[in-house]
């Protein structure tokens, strides 16, 4: 994973002064990296029976969309308030410098299905868990949560059940 780690970019002070962001849009950018993270990411998701890949706002849906695609599975949106247009359910979750709402459509899974969560990014966990509270609170089963990058000094990972997966640690 070292190419796509040279790939990230710092960003100090970014979204607010003393956060170091990791920025993965150079890895977006560069062909040959987005394949090698897409195809990490399949591999490892093969053999987990995934039925529907669940992309949390924003840059999960980026990572979330060609990993369905490839498993032959549903895309489900998991996004900011106000966002969806039908029924949702909504849950809030504390970020490393904030707090914020998710939601996510009320039949978007549904009881006993294999969802594998994905985003960018894992730091303190809190997004990953409202997202996996909503998937078990309409009977889907987590069959998983990949992340692209993770930051292990904030144990993100303690805040969730079952396999996690990060390609990139700091």
């Amino acid at each position: 994973m070292e190419p796509i780690r040279s790939l990230i970019r710092d960003v100090p002070d970014f979204p607010t002064p003393g956060i170091l962001f990791r920025d993965i849009t150079p890895v977006l950018a560069d062909a040959a990296a987005f394949r090698e993270v897409i195809r990490h990411l399949v591999d490892a998701a093969r053999p987990l029976g995934v039925e529907l890949v669940a992309g949390i706002e924003s840059r999960g849906f980026i990572f979330g969309a060609p990993l369905a695609v490839e498993l032959g599975a549903g895309l489900v949106p998991i996004r900011k308030i106000g966002k969806l247009p039908s029924r949702t359910i909504r849950r809030e979750y504390a970020l490393e410098y904030g707090s914020n709402q998710l939601e996510m459509h009320v039949d978007a899974v549904r009881p006993g299905q294999r969802v594998l969560l994905v985003d960018d990014l894992l730091a303190t966990g809190g997004t990953a868990r409202a997202a996996e509270e909503m998937i078990r609170e309409l009977g889907g089963t987590l069959a998983g949560a990949f992340f692209v990058v993770e930051l292990t000094a904030l144990r993100g990972r303690e805040q969730l059940e079952g396999k996690v997966l990060s390609l990139v640690q700091y």
